[in-house]
């Protein structure tokens, strides 16, 4: 059957309609990251980056967390809600960055460096965080370290994550694991100095996770969360966004008279797109597929993402100690 673009957009109208129906049923509360697909980021109750989720979930007010983004997202949510549970619409939506690094190779490495704090960046599995002494997101990253009252930190697993607070927190070692981002790695200077031709009134934001020499030639420096803070406090009228596609569409949303573009057309992750509309309805409906971490590796991981919103709730300045 071929279908005309009106019958295209009623299908994705019944299937908005039926997950309403089906969240009620359930009391479920749908969460969806800012680089999921336009019309999945629609049936958000929550939508944002890894800290805004992370947050959320702590407070969430539903039996069933539907979790629209990646495995570690969901694990963080059932971390955190250890009585409801956790659904992953689609079972294979992972993270090539969090597969970089395995709980066997960190503590290998910890045993190299035995004076240091670990800071896990939330793009990690629950096995991982195990084994860290606090999360962090690209948000607060910065925050996190400076928390700590070791002068020695392993920061894993992305090494442009890693490079960019070692530059703003200079009074620490970073010790750098060798993974990234396969998609903001995409990102090359010579796309960003010919978008800047283009378009010589737009301004540059870059996530953390692109290259150094990107993210030299950014105005400003920030996580999606922070992206649109920073646009709709920005004078200027043309943005080009280094970060995943997927933000183009809530950004253009809340910000119509603005004009936004990519450096390059590679900024797509293809686990995030993972997720459609119709997987949504399928998880509510049965009640599938649930995300849930091991009691003893919880609990430990839990001490990780539990001291991370601590220390990003906490405006004191007060050194973290016993990590």
């Amino acid at each position: 059957m071929i279908y005309t673009r009106q019958t295209d957009e009623q299908y994705i109208q019944d299937l908005k309609e039926k997950i309403t129906e089906l969240k009620k049923e359930r009391n479920a509360v749908i969460m969806v990251h800012n680089y999921q697909r336009d019309e999945v980021q629609d049936i958000a109750d929550i939508s944002g980056d890894s800290l805004a989720l992370s947050q959320a979930a702590v407070r969430a007010d539903a039996k069933v967390i539907v979790f629209c983004g990646v495995r570690f997202m969901a694990e963080s949510a059932s971390i955190l809600n250890s009585g409801k549970l956790v659904l992953l619409p689609v079972k294979e939506a992972g993270c090539p960055m969090a597969d970089m690094i395995n709980a066997e190779k960190l503590i290998a490495m910890k045993k190299k460096y035995p004076n240091a704090a670990v800071v896990c960046y939330v793009n990690s599995s629950a096995e991982v965080k195990a084994e860290s002494d606090i999360s962090c997101t690209s948000s607060n990253a910065i925050e996190v370290v400076r928390s700590l009252e070791n002068k020695e930190v392993i920061f894993i697993p992305d090494k442009n994550l890693g490079r960019y607070v070692q530059a703003r927190v200079p009074e620490k070692k970073i010790i750098l694991w060798e993974g990234f981002c396969p998609t903001h790695i995409r990102v090359q200077e010579e796309e960003v100095i010919k978008a800047k031709k283009d378009h010589p009134n737009a301004e540059f934001v870059a996530h953390p996770e692109c290259n150094p020499g990107v993210l030299h030639l950014a105005d400003h420096i920030c996580s999606t969360g922070g992206m649109f803070k920073f646009v709709k406090s920005s004078t200027a009228n043309e943005f080009i966004i280094g970060t995943e596609s997927g933000m183009l569409y809530k950004l253009r949303k809340e910000n119509p008279q603005k004009k936004f573009y990519l450096p390059t057309e590679h900024l797509i992750c293809p686990s995030m797109k993972l997720t459609t509309l119709g997987w949504v309805v399928h998880s509510l409906e049965m009640l599938v597929y649930e995300v849930k971490v091991p009691d003893e590796i919880a609990k430990r991981a839990r001490k990780s993402l539990e001291r991370m919103l601590r220390v990003t709730e906490d405006k004191s300045g007060a050194a973290v100690s016993g990590y």
